[in-house]
């Protein structure tokens, strides 16, 4: 209910909680990626539930947010988890704050999928150097999985993304799915899986070859240095298992520090996408018509607002 501290909107957030419900009841899980968004404040948030005092908190609303989140949307992935390794009661937290039948898809640390640590300032003198941890099965299932295996029947999806690799490190497909094959033979059957890349030239046969194998997805991934959404789904054996997923993320061609910059604080579509919305109702329709389980998430630098945009494709 809106109160003298909220903002007046236009956007329907039971309308757009409604249409997502009607889809999760068809195994259609939509939702953004991360959720602590203040430019959603008006949309999904309500200013007066992070007011302390009067005014807003950002610490209440970083702490809490996610409860109101999940009134309106059935999932969302995790991409904090790319950066840590969570405690098991930092997921007991988590989970409190969701119903039961809301679904989370993780990122599995960086620390798994980074051949190399890139030469930027948050990496320190580990910048440039070989990550010994790449690909450690046993790593990734006793500091990662073991503290999720309470929360296993929420934890809809593991996500494994990889970053672009150089010549160097992988000199083709057939280099990086000898080492990407044993890894997924060892991950605990519990879960899902997907795996997304950023090298396009490693969207081969031999690599769906292995996905299909071990029943992991590919991740249709919008991003800047990946062919559009519908040239990924229109290759060869490009479904790998008996689910989908996608990631909206970036236009072809804008890089990451581009789309912030002219996003940020992410309130509004600034550059709508039809070519990729296009292609996540297509993904929608191929699902249904499969009766397959699908996962879709969007994030804010693709258009500028997440919410906007899954509105705009959950349109009846």
């Amino acid at each position: 209910m809106d109160t003298l501290f909220d903002e007046p909107s236009s956007f329907d957030r039971d309308e757009l909680a409604a249409r997502l419900k009607a889809l999760a009841a068809r195994h259609i899980y939509i939702g953004g990626s991360s959720w602590k968004y203040e430019g959603w404040l008006g949309q999904i948030y309500s200013r007066s539930r992070y007011l302390t005092r009067g005014r807003f908190s950002q610490k209440a609303f970083n702490d809490t947010c996610l409860q109101e989140y999940a009134q309106t949307f059935p999932t969302v992935c995790g991409d904090f988890a790319f950066y840590q390794f969570p405690t098991e009661e930092f997921w007991r937290r988590l989970f409190a704050q969701t119903p039961s039948g809301f679904r989370f898809a993780f990122k599995a640390p960086e620390q798994i999928t980074c051949k190399v640590y890139p030469e930027h300032g948050r990496y320190g003198t580990l910048g440039g150097s070989v990550n010994e941890s790449f690909l450690d099965a046993d790593l990734l299932k006793q500091s990662f999985l073991r503290p999720l295996d309470a929360h296993h029947d929420r934890t809809a999806l593991i996500i494994l993304e990889f970053g672009s690799f150089s010549k160097k490190t992988f000199f083709d497909v057939h280099e990086f799915v000898e080492r990407l094959d044993p890894f997924l033979a060892k991950l605990p059957a519990a879960y899902r899986y997907a795996v997304e890349i950023r090298n396009p030239d490693f969207l081969d046969r031999e690599y769906f070859a292995c996905l299909r194998h071990h029943k992991v997805a590919h991740v249709f991934n919008a991003w800047s240095r990946m062919p559009e959404l519908r040239h990924q789904m229109a290759l060869p054996d490009s479904i790998t298992a008996d689910f989908l997923v996608s990631r909206a993320l970036l236009r072809q061609g804008r890089s990451y520090e581009e789309a912030v910059q002219l996003f940020t604080p992410y309130t509004e579509v600034k550059d709508p996408n039809l070519l990729v919305r296009a292609s996540l109702l297509d993904i929608v329709r191929i699902a249904q018509n499969k009766q397959m389980t699908a996962f879709l998430f969007v994030n804010n630098r693709l258009e500028g607002n997440a919410p906007a945009t899954i509105m705009a494709i959950t349109e009846p």
